[in-house]
């Protein structure tokens, strides 16, 4: 993700930054839900890890406190984070929350819109899993990284 005019980016961690982009068609809150995902899921925060409280978020990043609320309620509804009153917000330990059939549930409706999208480019399956291998190596690779520099 590339830095444009009028980003707004600030780092929580070493390892883990927002970057709010306004003009972007995503609304805000759905970009810092993708970023938390994509974080967790690159190992850059990992279970317990603690997160800025709605306050903090939505001043530092100059946004609405709602839209960073909306944000969290979201990821706590989906099982990303977990907020203990009182303590603050935390990273949640997702897999151990759901059963493998659930799991598996959850990533139906990402599979089939992305078989749609891909029918709809003329991309066949066997094209789709090689993209899909590709992309499971590239997240590996930031795995071992973000795990690597929370060694450091």
């Amino acid at each position: 993700m590339g830095l444009r005019t009028g980003d707004i980016v600030l780092y929580i961690t070493n390892f883990m930054r927002f970057q709010i982009s306004p003009g972007d068609e995503l609304p805000i809150y759905r970009q810092i839900m993708r970023q938390v995902i994509d974080a967790v899921a690159g190992a850059r925060l990992r279970p317990g890890d603690k997160l800025p409280s709605h306050r903090e978020l939505s001043q530092e990043l100059v946004i609405a406190p709602l839209t960073v609320k909306k944000a969290y309620d979201e990821l706590e509804r989906e099982g990303y984070i977990e907020t203990v009153r009182g303590q603050g917000t935390f990273v949640g330990d997702q897999t151990r929350a759901l059963t493998t059939a659930a799991r598996i549930e959850r990533l139906r409706p990402l599979a089939q819109r992305l078989l749609n999208e891909a029918t709809l480019l003329n991309v066949d399956l066997k094209q789709l899993h090689h993209l899909i291998e590709e992309e499971n190596v590239r997240l590996e690779r930031a795995r071992a990284n973000g795990a690597e520099k929370r060694s450091k």
